[in-house]
């Protein structure tokens, strides 16, 4: 009887978020702001159980290790976010943090674009390499802004273009598999886990 009930309440839940098909309606924002609520109290504990016990409380308090009351203070600063008079403290955090993103600009570099270089610097041996080879010429010329794309490099540019178009595509159209994949899951669970076991269950 406890699953039937569980399974009823998520299946409300769910027909909340499927009512916005139709407009924004007060059951729809019940089951948003229950959705962020119930997220938000499950990620504090967690990131208190996570994070702030074994990398602040434990190292400082536990093992001494004083060095790192400086980066948890600076973290810290995150919550002056909050006031108006204070908001200026946040930046602090926010600028060291954008320094480490720049110190991870090299290592970026390398893994993104030297390493896709040295892989289409390889031999033409077969139609796949050439296609790579043309797919690569194409579209880098196609981001040299300083010629006009008219004429026959015009032609040539279109053809990277066609060769964005068809990456653009299939990452969209794997994108809608995996929602439709989620849509689909959710109509089972109300198909066969809510509507066939409540039948069942009373059925018997």
């Amino acid at each position: 009887m406890f699953e039937i009930f569980s399974n009823w309440v998520a299946a409300f839940f769910t027909l909340c978020i499927f009512s916005f098909l139709y407009k924004d309606n007060p059951f729809y924002r019940f089951a948003e702001h229950l959705f962020v609520g119930v997220s938000m109290g499950y990620a504090i504990p967690l990131t208190w159980n996570a994070s702030m016990i074994p990398n602040v409380y434990r190292p400082i308090f536990l093992q001494h290790r004083f060095e790192l009351i400086f980066p948890a203070l600076l973290g810290a600063l995150y919550i002056f976010t909050f006031n108006r008079k204070l908001n200026w403290l946040s930046k602090f955090p926010i600028a060291f943090g954008m320094g480490l993103v720049g110190m991870g600009v090299p290592m970026s570099m390398n893994a993104g674009v030297l390493v896709q270089m040295r892989g289409a610097m390889i031999p033409i041996q077969d139609i796949n390499t050439f296609l790579v080879w043309v797919g690569t010429v194409t579209i880098l010329l196609y981001f040299f802004f300083s010629k006009a794309h008219t004429g026959a490099y015009g032609k040539i540019v279109k053809v990277g273009i066609w060769y964005m178009m068809l990456g653009f595509g299939a990452s969209f159209g794997y994108t809608v598999m995996a929602r439709i994949s989620l849509l689909i899951g959710r109509i089972q669970f109300l198909v066969i886990d809510v509507v066939q076991n409540t039948i069942r269950f009373f059925g018997s």
